[in-house]
């Protein structure tokens, strides 16, 4: 049978269960104070004294890590500024003088021109010359003629072989043009139509050479040479078209001559010009 606890046995059962329970609360309470204070010791702990450390930069994903420069030792720094700061030593240049300036020279006054001298000549309009290339001419009159800013005298010669007149400064006219020679030496010219002639050889081309120098030599008596040696030619073998012209030229130049020399006409001094050349038997062509 069940025995029937007593009132008091009761509240001493309850008694020791309130105790039980309230002793892990009481252990709690006691125990929460002292991970406080352990934590504020690690915090305190923590803290280190701030020291001058070079800041690292974490790198970011993928990229390498800049390597960290070591602090520099504290003499080689200032070893360093004391270099920066010294300032560098200038070396002296020497600065040289600057020359006097020179005065400028003195305008001369421009010296007076000399008055021109008149051109002057020993031939005068109306005289008869013969010039190198063209003949046998007259001074036909004189001008003044201005070429290139110059103005000067000219005596302008007309030609009697041809229907041309050539302007020659006066002042040059003497070392141009020569007289017509004496009526001895025109005696003498038609006398040297008779010498012995002189023929092309086989050097034709330096025959041809010597016989152009003689017709531009303006020597009437080398000119005659010209016409007694191509009218040999003409008349024994036969000469080319060239010599031919070059025959008829020396003809026109020497007949021209001698009819101003001899104060004749073209005709009759072409005459006696036939009767001083050789006579030669059998010609191939007759002389023109």
């Amino acid at each position: 049978m069940a025995t029937k606890k007593s009132p008091a046995k009761k509240t001493a059962a309850k008694k020791s269960l309130g105790a039980k329970k309230s002793a892990p609360k009481k252990a709690a309470a006691r125990a929460a104070p002292t991970k406080k204070a352990v934590a504020k010791k690690a915090v305190a702990k923590k803290a280190p004294a701030p020291k001058k450390v070079a800041s690292v930069k974490k790198a970011a994903p993928g990229k390498k890590a800049a390597p960290v420069k070591k602090a520099e030792p504290k003499k080689a720094a200032a070893v360093k500024k004391t270099l920066a700061t010294k300032a560098p030593v200038k070396k002296a240049v020497a600065v040289k003088e600057a020359p006097a300036p020179k005065p400028p020279p003195e305008k001369k006054a421009p010296e007076p021109k000399a008055p021109r001298k008149k051109a002057t000549s020993k031939y005068s309009v109306g005289d008869k010359v013969v010039h190198p290339q063209h003949g046998a001419a007259t001074i036909q009159r004189k001008v003044k003629q201005s070429f290139a800013g110059v103005t000067q005298d000219y005596y302008v010669l007309d030609i009697s072989t041809e229907s041309l007149t050539v302007m020659i400064p006066v002042d040059r006219v003497d070392s141009v043009v020569r007289s017509v020679i004496s009526k001895t030496a025109s005696k003498n010219v038609l006398a040297s139509l008779k010498g012995e002639p002189q023929e092309a050889g086989a050097n034709w081309s330096r025959w041809y050479k010597v016989l152009t120098e003689k017709m531009f030599s303006g020597d009437i008596f080398q000119v005659a040479e010209v016409v007694r040696d191509l009218s040999f030619s003409q008349q024994t073998k036969g000469i080319s078209p060239a010599l031919k012209r070059m025959l008829s030229k020396a003809r026109m130049t020497l007949i021209s001559e001698l009819a101003f020399s001899l104060e004749t006409d073209e005709e009759d001094a072409t005459v006696r010009l036939d009767r001083a050349l050789p006579k030669i038997e059998n010609p191939l062509a007759p002389v023109v």
